[in-house]
């Protein structure tokens, strides 16, 4: 007899998931991101079948990082299977020099590149990525390691805004052993990619240890709504892309928001893949709330955060006082563009998210 925890997902099943995230286009074209593992075939089956109940259809994009000597074949042979039930597929290969250092994580970025050419080029605005339950459990118990603030200890976002697309994770409330039942019911096989058990990776580690058990969080949505609501009177943004914070209304926020505002504030401003560590943050936010010494150059307390400079400046023909955010040496939306400064990737949706947190 199957438990809630082990049987196949349905389209019904994945319409309830998918609904968070409308309004979509109509005969929408949506982009899957599909590496021929188990949990993203999945995600390609259901979600062409949810398409085509609308008019529309998938297509598969298949990253060949090009990292081992089968991965071409695995690609061409992923990209069958997907044709074998009706859905488009396009192979996307990563070529060039590959770095000796860090490579899962230049092989992360190269990835994310090569699905947002693929949507800007294909008109596509979204693109749905297989990220679930485990994976999300297994991301917030790395970023603890690593003592992440606020932003980065509620895991990953269930939606991703930026200025040509969304990305989406409709999977991040279900299991893995819900995906692989899935597939299993539908007779659909798949291919294990053997750098998920290598231990020089720290997923990997962390899966021969132990997988940690992923924990609701019902009170996300009404955190952002109030850190929204916080930020309108905090900040003000300039036409150039500074962001300027009022000391005085930041200095009677409680702790946690001024943690959250400040981490938005510079990932947005300084474009970084991810927020400040927590050590740092906390710093930082001490900074911004301590005591200002009259007479004092404000030049004395300027400090940097996250690829952002952080100068105390006084408001012209007014004693209130302002914490200017800019890029540092003058750079403009970082690494990866802009950013929304309170994005629906921390869902500020609201309560109509609350099913991808359960």
């Amino acid at each position: 007899m199957s438990t809630a925890d082990d049987r196949p997902l349905d389209v019904a099943d994945f319409a309830r998931l998918m609904a968070p995230f409308e309004p979509f286009e109509r005969a929408a074209i949506i982009a899957v991101a599909v590496s021929g593992g188990r949990d993203s075939l999945a995600l390609a089956l259901l979600t062409q079948e949810w398409a085509a109940q609308r008019g529309g259809r998938i297509v598969g994009l298949i990253v060949d990082h090009a990292l081992r000597p089968e991965s071409a074949e695995e690609a061409a042979t992923t990209a069958a299977l997907l044709g074998r039930h009706g859905c488009d597929a396009e192979i996307l290969r990563w070529s060039g020099a590959k770095p000796r250092a860090g490579l899962q994580e230049a092989a992360r970025v190269a990835r994310y590149r090569l699905l947002r050419e693929a949507c800007r080029r294909r008109g596509i605005l979204h693109l749905l990525v297989a990220h679930h339950a485990d994976d999300q459990a297994e991301t917030v118990a790395m970023r603890a390691a690593r003592q992440s603030g606020p932003d980065g200890l509620a895991g990953m976002s269930a939606a991703v805004e930026s200025p040509e697309m969304r990305l989406l994770r409709p999977l991040l409330g279900v299991s893995r052993s819900r995906l692989t039942a899935t597939l299993l019911a539908r007779g659909v096989p798949w291919i294990d990619d053997p750098s998920n058990a290598d231990p020089r990776f720290e997923r990997a580690r962390l899966r021969a240890g132990h997988r940690p058990t992923p924990t609701a969080d019902s009170g996300r949505p009404v955190r952002e709504q109030r850190l929204a609501a916080a930020a309108v009177e905090v900040l003000e943004i300039s036409p150039t892309g500074d962001v300027a914070i009022d000391r005085s209304a930041f200095v009677r926020l409680g702790r946690d928001q001024q943690a959250r505002l400040l981490s938005r504030v510079v990932q947005a401003v300084g474009g970084g893949d991810h927020p400040p560590r927590r050590d740092r943050l906390d710093r930082a936010v001490g900074r911004l709330c301590g005591a200002v010494e009259r007479g004092k150059s404000g030049s004395a307390l300027d400090f940097t955060l996250s690829a952002c400079r952080l100068l105390m400046r006084q408001v012209p023909q007014s004693r209130r006082l302002q914490w200017i955010v800019r890029p540092e040496h003058g750079r403009r939306n970082g690494r990866n563009g802009a950013q929304p400064l309170i994005p629906a990737a921390f869902f500020a949706c609201g309560a109509s998210l609350a099913p991808h947190l359960e």
